[in-house]
């Protein structure tokens, strides 16, 4: 066994005086490290107090410390008359000592793969691409500078400061705060037509949270999922980590094919559809009513289970927002999912789940697990906002300015790309849907208009044998941006065209 004078101890303890980490814990942890390491294996003796101070050029006390530490950790023992000696990895298993006086030990760091193997799925792979251009098309999301940050960061301040608040704190809160669902509840029932408690609802992170909840506790692997042919990619992701089989459905300018969703039923037994009927993803459409009722129809007559995402729910311009599913359920056949304080910053916003109440206890059963702590100081915040009614004002408010920008996105996508691209406006949401009169390569074009400056990721890009369109979002872009993103884009086209 080597002795202490042989070790290179300056070469693997390293003192950094301005660390906030006192300077006895740095020696304690890196003698540590060492030891589960293997370079200072089991029985070794470590050198005197003394030794090791005049060799670290430290006070004696500060290595009396590490070492008492190491003793009170169980890493060393102390035999009388003898020294103090390493407990731990048998000589052997670690790393050699040997060959390496007066130099450095290279330390290698946390390790950069496992020592074991595990299942491998390239089902969650990220879909979503980020770039350092200056303008950007998105599928559709809300203008953060439009969410008036400082305003409900007083809000969530304020709640912060109450007594009542404080007290929640101490606990953990998986079932959410009852001032929020209360009040939610109430704005669920009178924004979309619901007949709900707040025992109804759930509380999440975010809408594919909810997402998740309602897969997992519902679906079993092989079990039979209708999407619409052109569906929500990070949903379809969930269904399958879930072991669900997909199967599309065509759409048209209606939405979902009624009749071919029940041509599935015939053939095969579905369990679950998901649709997001008030502006379908990715094309806008509304769901018309006589499908709605065929669908609710359908899903008593076949038992299937309606999985209703209202992603953009908030965002109507032209007329009253056709209500939901859920609001004309009678069987309890659907499951509504959605989001809160989507036109806020994305800090601000949370996830829900409406359901019967036997469903939600398994549910809360599941969230008790993957986030048992929940948020509860946001919670209490937003359900201040709506008991105020500062939601409604600030929708009010943003509502115009969203409607303006896709009055002013159809303009520029008419003055611009009129010839090449056909869309309806939608009435409501925060993105167009525009179809290419003409096949062209839509990666091709997203290359060309990154050497301009401008991004587009390939989630908006819907492109095979049948279709070739992109969902262009226009709610976080102002009237000047818009025109520079079209006129890049238009550009684009044209030189590809040549």
């Amino acid at each position: 066994m080597s002795s202490p004078v042989e070790i290179p101890y300056k070469s693997f303890i390293q003192i950094v005086r301005d660390l906030e980490t006192p300077i006895y814990m740095q020696v304690t942890h890196q003698l540590i490290q060492a030891i589960q390491r293997g370079y200072l294996p089991a029985n070794t003796r470590l050198p005197g107090t003394r030794a090791l101070s005049a060799l670290l050029d430290l006070h004696r006390n500060t290595v009396v410390a590490a070492y008492e530490e190491l003793l009170t950790q169980g890493w060393v023992e102390a035999r009388p008359n003898k020294g103090t000696f390493v407990i731990g990895i048998p000589a052997g298993k670690g790393q050699k000592l040997s060959g390496l006086s007066g130099s450095v030990i290279p330390w290698s760091g946390y390790p950069q793969e496992t020592g074991f193997t595990f299942q491998k799925t390239n089902l969650l792979d990220n879909p979503f691409e980020h770039s350092a251009c200056t303008h950007v098309f998105n599928d559709g999301i809300p203008d953060i500078r439009l969410s008036h940050i400082d305003q409900h960061s007083r809000w969530y301040s304020a709640q912060l400061k109450r007594r009542s608040t404080k007290k929640m704190l101490g606990h953990y809160n998986q079932d959410g705060s009852e001032f929020f669902k209360k009040h939610l509840a109430n704005y669920l029932n009178l924004s979309r037509g619901l007949h709900i408690s707040r025992e109804n609802l759930l509380i999440t992170r975010s809408t594919e949270m909810s997402i998740y909840i309602a897969s997992e506790i519902l679906l079993n692997k092989g079990d039979i999922v209708l999407v619409g042919e052109l569906s929500y990619f990070a949903s379809n992701m969930i269904f399958q980590k879930s072991g669900a089989a997909i199967k599309t459905v065509s759409i048209d300018e209606e939405g979902i094919d009624v009749a071919a969703v029940k041509a599935m039923c015939e053939q095969y037994p579905v369990r679950m559809l998901y649709l997001t009927p008030h502006h379908h993803y990715p094309t806008t459409v509304t769901l018309s009513a006589q499908r709605r009722l065929a669908l609710l129809e359908l899903a008593k007559t076949y038992g299937f289970i309606i999985l209703e995402d209202d992603y953009d729910y908030d965002f109507h311009y032209d007329k009253n927002p056709v209500l939901p599913l859920a609001s004309a359920d009678t069987h309890g056949m659907v499951i509504y999912v959605g989001s809160f304080g989507k036109s806020l910053a994305p800090g601000f916003r949370t996830g829900f789940i409406v359901a019967p109440q036997n469903l939600m206890v398994e549910m809360r059963k599941l969230l008790g697990i993957i986030d048992r702590q929940g948020d509860i100081v946001m919670e209490q915040a937003l359900g201040e906002m709506i008991a105020e009614g500062e939601i409604h004002r600030y929708l009010k408010k943003s509502l115009k300015i969203y409607e303006q920008r896709r009055d002013d996105c159809a303009a520029l996508l008419q003055q611009y790309l009129g010839g090449h691209i056909r869309f309806q406006k939608p009435s409501g949401g925060l993105a167009i849907w525009a179809e290419w009169a003409a096949p062209v390569n839509l990666s091709h074009v997203s290359k060309i208009c990154a050497r301009s400056d401008l991004f587009i990721p390939k989630t908006i890009l819907y492109q095979n044998r049948n279709i070739t369109a992109m969902r262009l979002g226009f709610g976080d872009l102002n009237a000047t941006e818009m025109e520079k993103a079209i006129a890049i884009l238009a550009k684009a086209v044209s030189d590809l065209a040549r």
